[in-house]
C-alpha cells in the first residue's frame, strides 16, 4: 500500500459499498459520511475534473436483493455492475433479529445464514470488480479460532472460503483473538481497535471522572481479555485487575465448562470508579458477576464496555441488574444490531463508529496507508491532556 498522504492521492478505483441487509442502518451512515467528506474534499481541490468525474457521488450503496425460496434456499442479485470498482461489503453476521420466510413461517437468521449470504453477494459480483474487501465487525465465528480437541476450526475455515473466493482483504473490529489472522498469513487482515472510541465517549458521559490511578481502574472480565485490559490502564495510566472465572472441568452445560466463581486479582477498588472491558456481552452474566464482585469490594461507579452488544437474551437480566446497583452504565458499539429496548435503557449507551468506517474505507480506497488510523496511541493522549 502507497505511503502517499490521502489529501494528495486519487481513489484506486471507482468505490461502491454493499451493506448487507443485516447491516443496512450503520451503512446508511458510512455513505453519509462518505459523501459528506468527498464532497468537503472537493471544495479545495485543484485537480482536473476528468480525474474526480466518480469521485463526489451522491450515493455509494450498491442496489440488490438476497432472496429466499420457499424452501429457505437463497439467492443474491445485485442490479448494477460493478465492473473495475473497489468493492466493500459490510456484514453484521450476528443480527439474530433479521428473518426470513421459510416453509410459510418466519425463521430468524443464524451466523451461517448470514455468512453464506455474504458468500452469495460475493458470488453475484462477478462482473469483475477491481478488488474486493470483506467488512465484518464481528468476526464469522471469532470465538471458535483454535482446536483444542477434535473439533472443528470455523473461523479460520471461513477466511479461506472468503480469500478463495478473490476477497484482497478483510477487515474486523476488535477480534477475540487476533492470531486467527495466521490462518491466511499471505492475504490481507485488518484488526481495528475501538479504545480510543470507548474511552472519548465515557469521558464525554462522565465530565466529573478523574483519570488517575486514586479513583479509576480497568478490569477485565478474565484472562483472555487482560491484553486489551493492559492496554486502556497503560493508556489512562491507571491500575488494571483481572477476575479469574474458576471452572469446574468435570461436567459439560451447553457445550462449555461452566464457571463457578468469579475471583478478582489486583488493587483493591473500593471507593474508585471501575471499567470492565470486554469484546462482547451476549447474556451478560458474566460481566455482571464481575461488577457484583466489584461492588462488594467496595468499588463506586461501574462501568461496562463491551465492542459488541449481541444481548442474545434480552435486556431484564440487566435492568434487575441496574435496578440492584450492580452497575451505572453499559456501553456497546453500533458494529452490530442492537435491540431497540436496550437503546430505550436510562443505562445505555451507543458508541457510533460509523464515521470511523467511512474513515477506514475512504482511506483504503484511495490505496493510501490505514496506519495512523489504526494507531490510536496519540488521539487517546490528546484527549487525555485536554481534559486535564
Amino acid at each position: 500500500m502507497s505511503s502517499r498522504k490521502y489529501q494528495d492521492s486519487m481513489p484506486l478505483a471507482p468505490l461502491k459499498i454493499v451493506a448487507m441487509n443485516n447491516c443496512r442502518e450503520i451503512g446508511e451512515k458510512i455513505n453519509k459520511r462518505i459523501i459528506e467528506r468527498r464532497k468537503k474534499a472537493l471544495e479545495n481541490t485543484e485537480k482536473p475534473s476528468f480525474m474526480t468525474a466518480d469521485y463526489a457521488n451522491d450515493n455509494y450503496l450498491v442496489s440488490f436483493d438476497t432472496l429466499r425460496r420457499g424452501t429457505g434456499e437463497g439467492r443474491a442479485v445485485i442490479h448494477e455492475s460493478i465492473r473495475g470498482s473497489d468493492l466493500f461489503i459490510i456484514a453484521d453476521t450476528v443480527n439474530h433479529f433479521e428473518t426470513f420466510s421459510m416453509g410459510g413461517a418466519p425463521a430468524n437468521m443464524s451466523p451461517d445464514d448470514h455468512f453464506n449470504d455474504l458468500k452469495r453477494i460475493i458470488m453475484a459480483s462477478n462482473g469483475h470488480p477491481r478488488r474486493i474487501t470483506v467488512i465484518m465487525p464481528y468476526l464469522y465465528e471469532g470465538r471458535q479460532h483454535l482446536r483444542l480437541i477434535n473439533e472443528s476450526l470455523d473461523c479460520a475455515q471461513a477466511l479461506h472460503e472468503l480469500i478463495a473466493m478473490g476477497v484482497e482483504t478483510i477487515i474486523t473490529f476488535d477480534a477475540h483473538d487476533e492470531r486467527v489472522q495466521n490462518a491466511i498469513p499471505n492475504n490481507g487482515f485488518d484488526n481495528f481497535y475501538t479504545s480510543f472510541q470507548f474511552i472519548n465517549e465515557i469521558l464525554k458521559e462522565n465530565p466529573d471522572l478523574k483519570v488517575d490511578a486514586e479513583h479509576l481502574a480497568v478490569v477485565s472480565p478474565d484472562e483472555g481479555g487482560m491484553r486489551r485490559a493492559v492496554y486502556y490502564a497503560n493508556q489512562m495510566g491507571v491500575d488494571m485487575g483481572m477476575c479469574y472465572r474458576r471452572r469446574d472441568y468435570s461436567r459439560l452445560e451447553n457445550g462449555i465448562h461452566p464457571v463457578v466463581s468469579f475471583e478478582y486479582l489486583g488493587k483493591p477498588v473500593k471507593d474508585k470508579c471501575v471499567i470492565i472491558i470486554d469484546d462482547m456481552i451476549a447474556s451478560g452474566n458474566s460481566a455482571l458477576e464481575v461488577a457484583k464482585e466489584l461492588k462488594k469490594r467496595g468499588a463506586g461507579k461501574v462501568f461496562i464496555c463491551a465492542t459488541f452488544g449481541l444481548f442474545s437474551d434480552g435486556v431484564k437480566t440487566l435492568d434487575d441488574a441496574f435496578a440492584g446497583h450492580l452497575f451505572d452504565q453499559i456501553y456497546t458499539t453500533n458494529l452490530c444490531y442492537c435491540p431497540p429496548e436496550i437503546l430505550e435503557r436510562p443505562y445505555y449507551h451507543n458508541v457510533d463508529l460509523s464515521n470511523y468506517i467511512a474513515l477506514i474505507i475512504d482511506t483504503l480506497n484511495h490505496d493510501t496507508s490505514v496506519n495512523d488510523i489504526m494507531d490510536a496511541n496519540q488521539r487517546i493522549h490528546e484527549l487525555l491532556m485536554n481534559r486535564r
